[in-house]
């Protein structure tokens, strides 16, 4: 068993549960259909297969097999009935509503130390509870989740100019509260020690948030990091926008 973590986008929530790694399945599915006439189907009466018809795009699904048990240490909320720390999971599944009324559903994404980090919306949940007390509370849980992939938003900013790296007393002292934004760095919970494992490396960050690796000198700089090989997952940081740093640079 492994651990993983997922984080609810755009609240913050973090998820903590064991994975078994035999079971994970990636499937996807080309962006193709039947070609098709006016009237229905192409006529084709020889032997092979249907003309395809190539939209392009695709969907890219993960089906992952959950292990939650309230026994276990490490667990996100000290409960007796499991389904307390399945039940956002559950809470993905259901319809999201936007202020302006329009649906919205709420995406998760699944990190798996340094190596995976999908981003999905949930399409399918079902559990098995097992271990019940007395009172009918079930005490453990396998849940199998199935992620369809979403466009991760993060990664497609527009990269701030290159050049030397501003200085991070001067930016600070030209921003504003309101031009930072927090970024929770990803890993796994634990390490194999039981110790807090250590998440994404600054020049990832930098080159995700601002298209250049260079600007993790003032990352570290503005959130006060002396170690940045060493940066705890869960570790909030705050970051300037790239909006804000183009005004400073």
């Amino acid at each position: 068993m492994e651990r993983v973590a997922f984080l609810i986008e755009p609240g913050g929530e973090r998820i903590g549960c064991l994975l078994n790694p035999e079971t994970l399945v990636v499937r996807r599915e080309a962006g193709l259909r039947p070609r098709r006439a006016l009237g229905g189907s192409l006529p084709w009466g020889g032997p092979g297969d249907d003309p395809l018809l190539f939209t392009g795009g695709g969907t890219t699904e993960m089906t992952l097999d959950l292990l939650f048990d309230v026994s276990l240490s490490g667990s996100t909320l000290e409960t007796e009935d499991v389904r307390e720390l399945t039940e956002p999971l559950w809470r993905l599944a259901e319809n999201g509503l936007r202020e302006d009324g329009g649906m919205r559903p709420s995406l998760a994404r699944m990190v798996w130390g340094k190596r995976l980090n999908f981003l999905g919306v949930v399409a399918a949940v079902a559990e098995r509870l097992e271990h019940f007390t007395a009172t009918g509370a079930p005490r453990r849980s396998w849940l199998r989740l199935r992620l369809v992939r979403v466009e991760d938003e993060t990664g497609l900013r527009e990269p701030v100019e290159r050049g030397e790296p501003p200085d991070a007393d001067a930016v600070e002292a030209a921003l504003t509260p309101e031009d930072y934004e927090a970024h929770t760095v990803l890993g796994t919970e634990e390490g194999d020690d039981g110790m807090p494992a250590s998440g994404q490396r600054l020049d990832e960050i930098a080159h995700q948030r601002y298209g250049d690796p260079s600007m993790w000198r003032l990352i570290a700089a503005l959130n006060g990091i002396s170690d940045p090989s060493r940066i705890p997952a869960g570790q909030v940081l705050r970051l300037p926008t790239p909006e804000a740093l183009r005004r400073v640079m």
